[in-house]
């Protein structure tokens, strides 16, 4: 789908002390010869595959929910971060994102959820992009399609502006409020 983007699957294995620093090192040292991003993508906690991605981390997108258990996590994930990578170590810091998943503006004004601001104000990085919760997503991941390439949809639409933030662009944030009704949605439902 998309000519320039290589995808390497780490194996599962039950010993995650097969990972080695100095063996990862030597994997994205290799990689970076040729590709201009390597993202490493960790589970979420912290165990040895996360904490081996973070440590050679030069940026770092912090994926959290807007729930006090997950926000909690990602603080715990800053801090790592901050103190315990490669740039760290040399006195320098890993440039960190936010990106706020499953965000319903409904379920915030309930007070049911966090908010963008409580969020913010917690985790104290810069905010790449918020994507709403969607059925979209579950739907894109249920076919295998990355749902950034349903752009019809809100999530779709969110993850292309984050990328586009990413990468420099100038993009309002959106999807950040509760969406009115129009009249006939109010009349017929919906």
């Amino acid at each position: 789908r998309v000519s320039n983007l290589y995808i390497l699957p780490a194996s599962q294995t039950r010993d995650k002390d097969a990972l080695t620093k100095e063996g990862v090192g030597i994997v994205i040292d290799q990689l970076k010869e040729k590709f201009a991003f390597i993202i490493c993508d960790s589970p979420a906690g912290i165990e040895k595959g996360a904490s081996l991605a973070m440590y050679f981390a030069d940026e770092a997108i912090i994926v959290t929910n807007p729930e006090v258990s997950s926000v909690r996590d990602s603080d715990r994930i800053i801090g790592i971060l901050q103190s315990k990578s490669r740039l760290a170590e040399q006195g320098k810091s890993v440039k960190e994102h936010l990106l706020l998943t499953r965000y319903n503006p409904e379920r915030v004004e309930r007070g049911e959820m966090l908010s963008v601001q409580d969020v913010e104000d917690i985790l104290a990085i810069p905010l790449l992009g918020v994507i709403p919760e969607s059925e979209a997503v579950l739907k894109a991941s249920n076919q295998g399609v990355p749902v950034v390439h349903d752009a019809e949809s809100d999530a779709g639409q969110a993850y292309d502006d984050a990328v586009a933030r990413y990468l420099g662009e100038d993009r309002p944030h959106r999807f950040l409020e509760k969406q009115k009704k129009g009249f006939l949605k109010r009349v017929f439902g919906g």
